[in-house]
């Protein structure tokens, strides 16, 4: 038995599973919820200055999301392949791959941040801001850009420090970003002594300010706890990059039905649309429970794979989609007591009638929820990414195949778009599950099936 699996052996998890679980993925929540949360700090700072410049805020925040987001492979293949060399006890390959994430990810950021910067103005117009609002948006856009590269800097090391399983320090990192954001926020939009008032523009600033403070704690940590390397492969970067494929496929996939429904559920009117908008702000926020129990099944069956001990990954996913699918359940009694509370905190008296039945589907979809999103952390930390991007896509045409069919004038048709969403997501947990057990096709869960760690 080589060292690597010797020192598995040793690994808390097969010690004390149940707590090493709990303890992975309560950091991991918890850094997960900060950033919403300074969302909506930023929301209330901005809401008094008037209803432009939130609208504007709502734009540009909204459209930094989305693009911030796709960067988002990069934490995930840094994290399992990290995850993958710790197991093995390459800490070399490790460096390298973390090294070689950062240069690619600075690389592109710095040109997606020209074009943020440039084609500001064209992105507030595609979102439908004009005048005052268009112009506050692309000044919210541009100073965004400015801290592109920390944006960066901060998901790589996030995803290298979750693969050696130090949860706590991307705690640290998340709080100090959003309180300095909070901080910051307040100095910049409203102004104190010699710093001038910028409005809109200063929660920009505020934000790009905060990231790179976040950015240099990162590199510092990264080379202290991991290392960095001059060493890199390109080799490995072309293949770093097929990964990035197959994940920006999934995740375009996934955003597109999201999109979709969303522009479904608006056509039928300002009630439904108001109504559909409260459900999936809920639902978002219910899926930071089962994320942040992904992410630690990602970095654990990473780490035994990687190790040589297949069986004892095979261990961690069973385990992981016991808490997840127990989370679910408790999400979905949570969700339906808490609907007086929700109906009077954030529906419109116009649009209850068509809330509540949405609700119920809504609610009783998240285990099947928890069992989608346990069993992508899962099949991440196997290097298992086409065939999460094929069965995104499968799931996607199906949902977007029932859309088209749901008559928007009749009553109920809100339900019906909520139908589609638990579809959606019935069918991914189909095949997550399906892919673990019996383990269809070259499954990486299958004893003596062989990998090459591409992803295949």
């Amino acid at each position: 038995m080589n060292e690597a699996k010797l020192k598995s052996e040793r690994h808390p998890y097969l010690i004390r599973p149940n707590r090493t679980i709990v303890c992975l993925s309560l950091p991991i929540l918890l850094s997960l919820i900060a950033e919403p949360l300074t969302g909506l700090v930023d929301t209330g700072l901005v809401a008094r200055l008037g209803a432009a410049p939130l609208s504007a805020l709502g734009v540009g925040a909204g459209a930094l999301s989305s693009v911030f987001w796709i960067f988002n492979f990069l934490a995930i293949a840094t994290q399992t392949e990290v995850a993958q060399t710790f197991g093995r006890g390459d800490m070399e390959g490790a460096r390298r791959a973390v090294s070689l994430a950062l240069l690619i990810g600075i690389a592109i950021s710095l040109v997606l941040g020209g074009l943020l910067y440039a084609g500001a103005p064209v992105m507030a117009s595609a979102l439908g801001a004009d005048g005052a609002v268009h112009d506050l948006a692309t000044e919210y856009i541009r100073l965004r850009a400015l801290g592109a590269p920390a944006v960066i800097v901060v998901i790589v090391g996030f995803g290298a420090l979750r693969g050696v399983q130090d949860m706590i320090t991307p705690l640290w990192i998340a709080l100090v970003i959003n309180l300095a954001n909070i901080v910051l926020d307040y100095l910049f939009i409203f102004g104190w002594g010699a710093v001038p008032a910028l409005g809109v523009a200063g929660a920009g600033l505020a934000s790009s300010a905060s990231q790179w403070l976040g950015a240099i704690w990162m590199l510092r940590e990264l080379k202290r706890r991991i290392g960095l390397s001059r060493h890199v492969s390109w080799r490995d970067g072309f293949k770093l990059l097929r990964v990035g494929g197959d994940l920006f496929i999934r995740s375009a996939s996934l955003t597109i039905f999201v999109l979709f429904a969303t522009r479904v559920a608006t056509q039928m009117g300002a009630e439904a649309g108001a109504a559909h908008q409260v459900i999936r702000q809920v639902w978002f926020f219910t899926a930071l429970v089962t994320e942040a129990l992904a992410t630690t099944a990602q970095s654990l069956v990473g780490y035994f794979i990687g190790a040589g001990r297949r069986e004892y990954a095979r261990r961690v996913a069973i385990s992981t989609t016991l808490w997840s699918l127990a989370a679910g359940f408790a999400m979905l009694v949570l969700l339906l007591a808490a609907t007086p509370i929700v109906l009077s905190a954030f529906v419109p008296a116009a649009a209850v009638s068509v809330f509540h039945a949405a609700w119920i589907i809504a609610s009783l979809s998240q285990p099947l929820n928890a069992l989608a999103f346990i069993t992508d952390g899962i099949h991440w930390g196997a290097s298992d990414y086409r065939f999460l991007r094929n069965a995104m896509m499968m799931a996607t045409a199906g949902g977007l195949l029932g859309l088209q069919l749901i008559a928007s004038n009749r009553a109920g048709a809100l339900s019906g778009v909520w139908l589609m969403m638990a579809l959606w997501i019935a069918i991914r947990a189909f095949w997550g599950v399906a892919r673990l057990y019996p383990g269809i096709g070259d499954s990486p869960f299958r004893l003596g099936i062989p990998r090459d760690g591409a992803g295949r």
